[in-house]
């Protein structure tokens, strides 16, 4: 009998999460992590410490003795809360005891739907360049991801038209996320009311993420999920990391229709079970107390944004002004190098971190992803480090 060469270990894990590739972003910051003095402009995460209020009320929950598992869909203040804050800034209404569920951040939330609503074989449609863990998502939920390319001639947004054309009959769902990591591309009002449209006529469910709602600056479009027909077909996604700079404290949370919830809510109760109390009570602080902060930290952001744009065009690199979000993503094409190359070669000799932006989709190739989320001091000597690499590769 002849014995297998391959490893028992490789052997023992699925196949379908062995051909996974590890994050881009990720696998790039192990390289960082083993440097000195780096400027990030990598890691999409804010500079900012979590507002002081909300931290008071995590360690006065901890002082009080909210220490125990809550309910599978969270505390009901929190849930309150939430719907109240979705109704007043986003235009869609929600019950809190059925149509909200809380999570372990918002990519706990993005994990949960996609698993409630994907059969093996089922086609979910998104676009790219997208965050990293959209596709990987939907495989490991058997579905088959079918990414929709945008482009840097339209500023990254979606075009609905392109969208319509990777419909299919095996389509289950449509995957948004305005303002979009990486390329801070946001939505036109036309363009949501035309993929509120398409969603209707195929009869799609749409999963809206967002995360980076906050964070747009110019004037908002309103949620699709606020549009007519939509709320019943539309799982809404956001979470507190961003905009309230609370990536730490792994709070998001889901609304939508109450089948879906429940299912999610299912999953959610067998494997996470509920998210941190002390967390959940932060953030319901943020929420009624942190709306001063939130815009001063997007006041900031918006200052950075125009500084960071202005000074990469200057250096000869072409970056288009993202209207959301806290990232920027320049062409590098001018360089001669692609996206991979750019970024290690920088990073080797001016100590400055930038994402490749392959990381994000094939797409992405010809693009590295600048966050903003870092001090202006930071930025302007990251600006000076690359205008001296251009030169120095010229």
């Amino acid at each position: 009998m002849s014995v297998s060469k391959s490893h028992p270990e490789k052997r023992r894990v699925a196949p379908h999460i062995a051909e996974l590739p590890k994050s881009g972003i990720r696998d790039f910051f192990e390289l960082v992590s083993t440097m000195d003095d780096v400027i990030s402009l990598g890691i999409g995460e804010p500079d900012f410490v979590t507002p002081w209020n909300v931290r008071e009320s995590a360690l006065y929950s901890i002082e009080r003795g909210h220490t125990h598992y809550t309910s599978n869909l969270g505390i009901l203040p929190l849930r309150k809360e939430i719907c109240r804050y979705l109704s007043s800034d986003f235009g869609v209404e929600y019950d809190p005891v059925h149509e909200c569920i809380i999570t372990v951040g918002v990519s706990e939330a993005l994990d949960l739907v996609i698993r409630a609503i994907t059969s093996p074989g089922d086609e979910i449609v998104y676009h790219e360049p997208c965050y990293v863990s959209y596709n990987p998502e939907i495989r490991m939920a058997h579905g088959i991801p079918v990414p929709v390319k945008t482009f840097e001639k339209n500023d990254f947004s979606l075009d609905p038209a392109d969208l319509e054309r990777a419909i299919t009959k095996k389509t289950r769902a449509i995957l948004l996320n305005f303002p979009c990591n990486p390329t801070g591309a946001t939505l036109s009002l036309e363009q949501t009311k035309k993929i509120a449209e398409i969603a209707i006529k195929h009869d799609l469910l749409v999963i809206a993420d967002h995360i980076y709602s906050e964070l747009t600056y110019g004037e908002r479009v309103p949620s699709i999920a606020s549009m007519p027909g939509m709320k019943e077909r539309t799982v809404f996604l956001h979470g507190f990391s961003k905009a309230f700079a609370m990536t730490g404290f792994r709070i998001g949370y889901a609304c939508g229709p109450v089948p879906v919830i429940d299912a999610m809510m299912k999953i959610h109760q067998y494997s996470m079970l509920c998210a941190g109390i002390t967390a959940q009570e932060a953030a319901l602080e943020a929420l009624r107390n942190g709306r001063g902060d939130m815009m001063s930290m997007k006041q900031e952001y918006c200052d950075r944004r125009n500084y960071i744009v202005k000074n990469l065009n200057k250096i000869g690199l072409k970056c288009h002004k993202p209207e959301g979000a806290f990232y920027v993503f320049p062409n590098i094409t001018s360089t001669g190098l692609n996206s991979k190359d750019f970024a290690t070669r920088l990073l080797t000799s001016q100590k400055v971190a930038v994402v490749p932006g392959t990381a994000f989709g094939s797409c992405g190739e010809g693009f590295v992803r600048c966050s903003y989320a870092t001090s202006m001091e930071g930025i302007k000597e990251a600006m000076d480090k690359i205008g001296l690499f251009l030169k120095e590769i010229s």
